[in-house]
């Protein structure tokens, strides 16, 4: 078996520990929206993909900048595009669950839920190690959905930087926005559809000003690892 699906099933035992402290540190249980530290480390992610021509794109980006990211994949997208997700495992990034077909989950039966998790679950052990980070679709959840993520091994991850690129804004509004609002431990919320054309543009300029300020872009569990609050 590949090496990286070992580093990723280590990664993953140590988050199971780490978002352990988060999710009790946070009220309401509002999921992970960004880790307390001082070390200079950003997680970038990207929901809704994969897309045949934008994470192409912004897989060459990050290889340029030697940048992690975490790629949470719609299930549906990633069972018609096999090679794109083999391709984000395989260049070091992290891939979590955002759901089968990108339904709100608080609309759904106990049984859709988890045929949704399901589902993406297996297609994602395809090509990478079972997720264990979820990001629910349009930020719909509540109490029971994070309790029911929980008992199938999930920690859920939100955002502390929204960058809207999926309104089609500006490239050069969307770096501008993450560069001035960046700090340690934060994680971005970008997107890989069809619709997001400016993302890749928008991430080089990211990654470029950030990296000459010290920052590191590095996957959600390995953002996870420098919590200061755990230690």
């Amino acid at each position: 078996m590949r090496k990286w699906v070992w580093a990723w099933c280590g990664i993953a035992l140590a988050v199971a520990a780490a978002t352990g402290v988060m999710y009790e540190a946070s009220a309401g249980h509002k999921g992970i929206r960004e880790v307390k530290t001082q070390q200079r480390v950003v997680a970038l992610t990207f929901d809704d993909g994969p897309d045949e021509v934008m994470t192409t794109k912004l897989l060459q980006v990050l290889k340029k900048y030697n940048a992690k990211a975490t790629f949470f994949v719609m299930g549906r997208r990633a069972e018609e595009l096999p090679g794109q997700l083999e391709q984000i495992a395989s260049e070091g990034h992290e891939i979590g669950s955002h759901g089968f077909s990108h339904k709100w989950l608080t609309k759904l039966s106990d049984e859709e839920l988890a045929e949704e998790i399901a589902r993406t679950e297996a297609v994602i052990m395809t090509a990478a190690p079972k997720p264990v980070l979820f990001r629910p679709p349009g930020a719909y959840y509540n109490e029971h959905i994070i309790q029911e993520l929980r008992n199938k091994g999930y920690s859920m991850i939100m955002w502390s930087i929204d960058t809207r690129d999926w309104a089609r804004q500006d490239y050069t509004v969307i770096a501008r926005d993450v560069t001035r609002k960046v700090k340690p431990g934060s994680i971005v919320l970008m997107h890989d559809g069809y619709y997001a054309s400016g993302t890749p543009k928008a991430v080089a300029i990211i990654a470029e000003k950030l990296s000459k300020q010290g920052y590191r872009f590095v996957t959600i569990s390995e953002l996870l690892q420098y919590n200061e609050e755990r230690k």
